[in-house]
């Protein structure tokens, strides 16, 4: 499977703007690696919007899903830290989900990715699934620009934290198509055409929205290790 995991956490949120300098520097050196110390978590990645919104995007990939609801993560959600306590008011329009890895298809960690995320309308998840997994998406690590393209489930609903509970609660996430490749050019006409709403509506999807992402940082459990 080219993602690290059987499993993924994804984030989607905007941060305050006069925040936005302190977050990334508390993302990159005490967030990121406390979460990759904990066990079962792979690899996390930060992708900051090119066009479209919200502004980030993360993906932590994980061994299981049940890391995501281990007594070792939970403990770390519920005593935050003094600079995470500090950087969570700060957040706005927070949607996190515990998901599956439905799909994996391709190779490599390209510089940019498109996020297409949207809800299955009733009855239509088996064909909407197989659509994706079985003619779209394996298509896409061969053309030109792109590299890899995976789909996520929404598995389960985090329960509310204290940290949760600073920031404010989190909306749910339902499916998400996500494309990495190394050309915004590609990903910007994948997202019009192949995987654009009208399209994606034909096949069942609901509530579609897209956006381009450039990748921002990723740090793996192997680098914290070392």
């Amino acid at each position: 499977m080219p993602l690290l995991g059987q499993a993924a956490m994804l984030l989607s949120f905007d941060v305050v703007a006069e925040a936005i300098r302190e977050h990334d520097d508390w993302h990159t050196h005490e967030h990121l690696r406390e979460r990759l110390s904990i066990p079962g978590f792979v690899r996390g990645t930060r992708w900051v919007a090119l066009a479209g919104s919200p502004r980030y995007c993360v993906v932590y990939e994980v061994e299981q899903l049940s890391t995501l609801t281990s007594a070792a993560y939970l403990e770390r959600l519920n005593n935050p830290s003094p600079w995470t306590t500090q950087i969570m008011p700060h957040y706005r329009g927070m949607s996190r989900g515990f998901c599956t890895v439905a799909g994996s298809f391709g190779v490599g960690l390209g510089n940019a990715s498109l996020w297409v995320r949207f809800t299955p309308s009733p009855g239509s998840e088996p064909s909407l699934r197989a659509r994706l997994l079985e003619e779209v998406l394996p298509q896409l690590p061969s053309k030109p620009g792109l590299g890899s393209a995976h789909l996520f489930e929404a598995a389960a609903t985090p329960g509310m934290t204290k940290e949760q509970s600073i920031r404010g609660a989190d909306a749910p996430v339902a499916w998400v198509v996500l494309v990495i490749g190394y050309s915004q050019d590609a990903l910007a006409e994948l997202a019009q055409q192949a995987l654009g709403a009208a399209q994606m509506e034909q096949w069942g999807a609901t509530g579609v929205s897209s956006a381009l992402y450039r990748l921002d940082y990723s740090l793996s459990a192997h680098d914290v290790a070392a």
